[in-house]
């Protein structure tokens, strides 16, 4: 697969996280700055979905009434859910997405999010053969999908659709040999079938941008000025057979820094190499929960449980013996669901890209509550 437009960074501007503004709706103003900034730099990538809250019509005020529709090129998605398992809701979605993007069509489209629990909804609505009909039509111009499983399911996918171009894939030093992501063996499968990787989740939904305690050290021994966030991003781009790198910016600031070591990007050398390692093994003898907070877990939860925010709670008080956990708990599930509120229907379960235990997990968060 070629690139409609050549990405010179490889850098991609992920749409998830975006800055909000103190009643909770995204800051439109700060979007457009970081997409300038992007684009000055020589960045085209964005990334956006149908599942991701005011995202699509922020990026058309931000960028697709601001820019030439042939200087960047935009990825949107379209998610299949045992929660709305109907075939004409499903399909419509890239209709809103279009309408809320006003971006005419998509450069990159994805089948998303797909993992063991839910790869099947995407056979029974005809999904694949939807997406070659959407290219044809002219709405998309490359598809693919993002995936959330073992390598054993990848390689099924990609020898039952060799047609698909591209693949999106959890990869960073933390999951790099992690056995419930497999991100190593996941890249070299895609690299074996010929399919350019999009790497989402290169600082881990933000754990890698601000680490544990034991990861900090071993980066702040190195001394050389760098944030946390660009030893995630530097592991990632260095690898090969990628298209993009999304990260998931979320102030102007996270977008001035990532740009001022990817403009004139930089291989880790040997001694970084030895620090990623080290950081590596401080983060698999670490107890936190690896949450990432992209709260696909609560868009279904029958009680409204705050569960990536609960999970923060558990890990800052792992973090510092002096937080104070419960006051910080019923600021959290204020007005919300609490932890004991679990009646263990496990749809958090099924969603979770990061396969997390999260009804045990919750059992072990009650604590809060006495």
């Amino acid at each position: 697969m070629t690139e409609t437009i050549q990405n010179k960074l490889k850098l991609g501007f992920g749409l998830m996280r975006l800055p909000k503004l103190e009643d909770g709706s995204i800051d439109v103003e700060q979007t457009k700055q970081m997409v300038d900034l992007f684009m000055e730099a020589g960045g085209t990538y964005f990334d956006t979905a149908f599942a991701y809250p005011g995202s699509e019509e922020a990026i058309r005020k931000a960028l697709v009434e601001r820019y030439d529709r042939n200087s960047y090129t935009l990825a949107s998605k379209l998610m299949a859910s045992d929660a709305w398992n109907d075939e004409e809701t499903t399909k419509n979605e890239i209709k809103v997405s279009l309408e809320r993007s006003g971006a005419g069509y998509f450069d990159y489209y994805l089948l998303h999010a797909i993992q063991r629990t839910n790869y099947k909804y995407y056979d029974e609505l005809g999904l694949w053969d939807y997406v070659k009909q959407l290219k044809e039509e002219g709405l998309i111009r490359h598809y693919g999908f993002s995936f959330h499983a073992d390598p054993e399911l990848l390689e099924e996918l990609l020898n039952k659709h060799p047609d698909v171009e591209f693949v999106q894939l959890q990869v960073n030093y933390a999951d790099w040999e992690n056995p419930g992501v497999q991100s190593r063996r996941n890249m070299e499968i895609c690299k074996a079938h010929g399919k350019p990787v999009v790497v989402m989740e290169p600082v881990k939904g933000g754990i890698l941008a601000d680490p544990i305690q034991a990861v900090k050290e071993i980066f702040d021994r190195e001394n050389n000025g760098m944030s946390y966030a660009s030893w995630a991003l530097r592991f990632v781009l260095e690898k090969d057979n990628l298209l993009a790198v999304l990260s998931g910016m979320s102030s102007l600031e996270q977008m001035k820094d990532n740009l001022s070591f990817v403009k004139d990007f930089t291989p880790l050398n040997e001694h970084e190499e030895e620090a990623i390692k080290q950081a590596q093994a401080a983060i698999d003898a670490d107890k936190s929960i690896p949450c990432t907070a992209c709260h696909y877990c609560t868009k279904g939860c029958p009680m409204n449980i705050p569960i990536p925010e609960i999970f923060t709670v558990e890990n800052r008080k792992k973090g510092s013996p002096e937080f104070r956990t419960k006051r910080e708990y019923v600021i959290v599930t204020n007005g919300k669901g609490k932890a004991s509120d679990c009646i263990q229907c496990g749809q958090c379960e099924g969603v979770c890209p990061q396969h997390l235990p999260i009804i045990s997990l919750l059992e072990q968060c009650r604590q809060f509550e006495d």
